[in-house]
């Protein structure tokens, strides 16, 4: 018997060319793989159709994001509205599948189908804790009240679906958050799905030190900032910033040392290669929900991986990173990493993640079974 799945997901899964991408795109492959005829509703600021999509996807949709907030939707989150279609809904009525709604993102209509289909929700992380760290470290005023309203509108929305949702989660700390927080009850722990599917680290050493991600994001920009300020102005070993989108401001102060540098917009490829040939990789976090998947990125590609508690709590992968959590221990596991030789035994280790707990063909079939 054919098994069907409809996929609403908040952003067009592809290219996957950022962290929140990669989950969404490889599960649908590797659903895909596992025999589940997928029916794709993609929202996208501009409809930008993917050719490729269609080769794991029995039929895709692309559906326009609304561009401001509704007066008869007062209160719902604006991340939340703007996701919001008749057509998406005529199209999802026209038959009784399963349904999976990628982020709270994608939840308007979870109300009007949950009594009669069986419905899902992807956390990606929570939403009114991310809002949250984002007004807390951003700079201009007008973009600080957007995100602390929508984090309050975020914490009562989130709050009241919980009480009917069923929610599978990518860490174990947000599974204790909403339990504690929004009493909510059906929740699943399911690993991201990520492109890496086996250990590239290279046995050695190094001859720098790097920070990876997203540098138009407020929060990567924050721990970059930090880096640079309170461990590397007062250690003279080689650091480079890598990432998409540097403001001014950050590239002026990476290029005030002169052993600091920053490189941006890289290829996938320069990526990879600039995490393979890093000794140390260095991801501290201001905010500890989701998963961070640069750490899985710099963990199947790199050396060294040194990281804070709020990095990795609930993805169990602390136990292949080193852990510091203030300025001095920085330094000085940097001190020493730098001097040490990454071996084959380390390299052997992680293998554990991509066999055991990110597994993505072992990850989808357990999909299949929940829905199923």
């Amino acid at each position: 018997m054919d098994r069907h799945l409809h996929i609403i997901t908040h952003e067009v899964p592809w290219p996957a060319d950022y962290g929140g991408l990669y989950d969404l795109f490889y599960k649908i492959k590797y659903l895909h793989q596992a025999g589940i005829k997928i029916h794709l509703h993609c929202f996208s600021k501009q409809k930008n159709n993917q050719p490729i999509l269609n080769r794991y996807c029995e039929s895709v949709q692309y559906y326009s994001r609304k561009k401001c907030y509704s007066v008869f939707q007062i209160g719902i989150p604006y991340i939340v509205q703007s996701r919001r279609s008749r057509i998406l809904l005529d199209n999802l009525n026209k038959d009784d599948y399963p349904i999976l709604m990628e982020g709270i993102h994608c939840t308007f209509y979870h109300h009007l189908l949950a009594q009669k289909r069986k419905i899902f929700i992807r956390l990606h992380n929570s939403e009114c804790n991310y809002y949250k760290h984002l007004a807390d470290y951003e700079y201009n005023f007008f973009r600080k009240m957007y995100f602390k309203i929508e984090s309050l509108m975020l914490h009562r929305y989130e709050k009241k679906l919980a009480k009917n949702a069923n929610y599978w989660c990518v860490s174990k700390l947000d599974i204790d958050f909403y339990k504690s927080n929004f009493q909510a009850e059906n929740m699943l722990f399911l690993p991201v799905f990520t492109p890496w599917t086996n250990i590239k680290s290279l046995p050695g050493v190094g001859n720098y030190c790097l920070y990876h991600g997203n540098l138009s994001v407020n929060e990567n920009e924050k721990a970059a900032i930090w880096l640079l300020e309170e461990v590397f102005s007062k250690i003279n070993i080689p650091f480079v910033i890598a990432g998409k989108n540097p403001s001014h401001k950050l590239k002026k102060l990476a290029h005030s040392f002169s052993h600091t540098c920053i490189v941006e917009n890289l290829s996938e490829h320069e990526m990879d290669d600039l995490i393979k040939k890093a000794q140390i990789n260095i991801l501290p976090s201001f905010n500890k929900t989701g998963v961070k998947l640069k750490i899985l990125h710099a963990l199947t590609n790199g050396r060294h991986c040194l990281v804070n508690n709020n990095a990795v709590k609930g993805t169990g992968l602390s136990q292949y990173c080193h852990i510091a959590n203030d300025s001095t221990q920085f330094k000085d596991l940097i001190l020493q990493l730098f001097q040490k030789s990454f071996n084959d035994e380390e390299v052997y280790k992680r293998n554990e993640i991509v066999e055991v707990l990110y597994n993505n063909t072992v990850n989808a079939e357990l999909i299949n079974t929940w829905i199923h």
